[in-house]
């Protein structure tokens, strides 16, 4: 960049950038997304960074956003394109009166960049531990070497009671499945290295805690799997590591999509969203 430490400030975000990395600052206020609110910082090293982008959004403002290289960031791997558009965290939005600046910073930051490729290993850091979150089974907690999962006796299935608490090393865990609670069917799925994929729904399955409804929500349970597939990938370099998990059972994904298709027409879910989660469901199989 031109001059180290030049700061562009947008709503609910303050973009710092230096000769090597873009230093991302997350307000705090009410209208901040939470989730940005859980982030607080984040340093996008530009390697971490395959490409830049500057359009116009909405009422009167403009979006910065920088794409980040599959694989480089832990939090948009576990994520899996399930962030709604206002929760990006690479996007900055501004005043289109400042249009003129940020497509400075934009061509500034394109000069830059020298990888666009599939990344090898993960360049942002990962949300810091410990971690914990309530889902609605259970609570979650990670330490940086163990995930445990204590059941509460108001929402764990039998199933779980009878499997017992449970406790993770991530030397087990082959890959972490999140899925959003902002549609439907909200879960943590940790993925084994000794098993095979889970036919089990989320519910019944010790390896995963439900939510919803208030419970477990994305700025508290994305951070949480983000930083588990984090410690997963560094237990072992080599080991293929999905944060979307292995193929699913058509049946399972079958009675997803029927499940998905009520919300639909009792008007909890709109076209576009019973559309785009369709697409991601049929992408499982």
């Amino acid at each position: 960049m031109s001059r180290m430490g030049d700061v562009l400030a947008g709503f609910h975000a303050a973009w710092e950038f230096e000769s090597d990395s873009v230093l991302i600052r997350y307000e705090r206020g009410i209208r901040t997304p939470k989730l940005f609110q859980a982030l607080g910082e984040r340093r996008v090293p530009l390697d971490a960074i395959a490409g830049v982008t500057l359009t116009r959004g909405r009422r009167g403002t403009v979006v910065l956003r920088v794409e980040p290289r599959p694989g480089a960031d832990p939090l948009m791997e576990a994520a899996a394109g399930q962030l709604k558009e206002s929760g990006d965290p690479y996007r900055l939005v501004l005043p289109a009166e400042r249009e003129v600046l940020a497509e400075y910073y934009a061509d500034e930051l394109k000069s830059l960049l020298r990888e666009s490729g599939p990344a090898e290993r993960f360049l942002v850091e990962p949300p810091k531990g410990p971690l914990s979150f309530k889902a609605y089974d259970g609570k979650a907690t990670f330490d940086g070497r163990t995930v445990n999962f204590r059941w509460f006796w108001t929402g764990a299935s039998s199933a779980k009671w009878k499997a017992g608490d449970q406790t993770f090393p991530v030397g087990e865990l082959s890959g972490v499945e999140w899925r959003s609670p902002e549609v439907f069917e909200g879960h943590l799925r940790l993925v084994r290295r000794d098993a095979g994929a889970s036919a089990a729904q989320a519910d019944q399955d010790p390896a995963a805690v439900v939510f919803g409804l208030g419970y477990g929500p994305v700025h508290e349970s994305l951070p949480f799997a983000a930083a588990v597939l984090a410690a997963v990938r560094a237990s072992s370099p080599v080991a293929a590591v999905s944060a979307a998990g292995p193929r699913r059972d058509p049946a399972d994904i079958a009675e997803r999509i029927r499940h998905l298709g009520e919300l639909h027409q009792a008007g909890l879910v709109t076209d576009e969203e019973f559309s785009v989660k369709k697409a991601e469901l049929l992408a499982e199989l």
